[in-house]
């Protein structure tokens, strides 16, 4: 199963704000064995949001979307999930319940009484509206829940509030996905090699060796190696050694430059 992250909020794309999410899940993705397929920036556009939504839940990939679930006019994310999904929002139950204790607590550290039926309660109950059928994701932080549809995943946009989420799918939700042994990299550093030469190494190692990705890294002002390519291998531990000594065997024979060796 692959894992995307969907990014939502025109504060991300204007600079307003700096995306934290993106590390963040590659950092708990590679401590539990596992890598981030895709990413996906979007704004605070419902239709925008409905289409990336819908291809989501048709991916089959297990999918985090960080932002645009609260209840505030530029929050979009539980509307466009639903239409994705062609399914009502409805208020989750244990949703409200959680809300309404949130609430509760909240007046009580400003020494006022909460009113159930209030303009403002009803307002944040709308936090609680999700598509129907939906599951819960629970929030550590404040207790206002995230939610879920088969294997998309909402949470919010705060990052204090997002990545423990996140910890908590991936322990819950996924635990067969996690891996004992993380995938690793080994590469070498070519100082004035060009891709295009390189390429018919590349293609050749990974039809030989399945599993094994190749990788290239061009750089042409890098401050210690200056212009080089690093060409690198990945993959389980089993097979990356093989791949390995075969990417060195072929660079040797195109009488390719060698410097630094990489294991990460």
């Amino acid at each position: 199963m692959r894992v995307g992250l969907i990014i939502v909020g025109d504060e991300i794309l204007s600079g307003k704000r700096q995306d934290k999410h993106l590390t963040a899940c590659i950092e708990r993705l590679g401590a539990r064995g596992m890598g981030l397929a895709w990413a996906r920036y979007i704004g605070d556009d419902r239709e925008a949001q409905t289409a990336a939504f819908r291809e989501a839940f048709a991916s089959g990939d297990l999918v985090f979307s960080c932002g645009g679930i609260g209840a505030t006019p530029d929050d979009h994310s539980r509307q466009a999930a639903a239409a994705a999904l062609g399914r009502p929002l409805r208020l989750h139950p244990e949703a409200r319940a959680l809300i309404w204790q949130r609430i509760q607590e909240m007046a009580q550290e400003q020494g006022t009484v909460a009113d159930e039926h209030s303009e403002g309660t009803l307002r944040r109950f709308q936090m609680g509206e999700f598509p129907e059928g939906a599951g819960l994701i629970p929030n550590p932080y404040n207790r206002i829940p995230g939610f879920f549809v088969g294997d998309v995943h909402f949470v919010p946009g705060f990052p204090v509030m997002a990545h423990p989420m996140m910890e908590w799918v991936l322990d819950t939700r996924y635990p067969q996905l996690h891996r004992a042994r993380r995938v690793l990299e080994r590469s070498l550093i070519l100082p004035g090699a060009l891709e295009a030469a390189l390429t018919p190494l590349m293609l050749e190692i990974e039809a030989r060796f399945p599993g094994v990705k190749v990788f290239s890294l061009p750089s042409v002002d890098h401050p210690r190696w200056g212009r080089h390519v690093e060409l690198g291998v990945k993959g389980e531990p089993a097979s990356l050694e093989a791949a390995f000594e075969a990417m060195k065997t072929g660079l040797f024979q195109l009488g390719a430059s060698i410097g630094t060796e990489l294991v990460r």
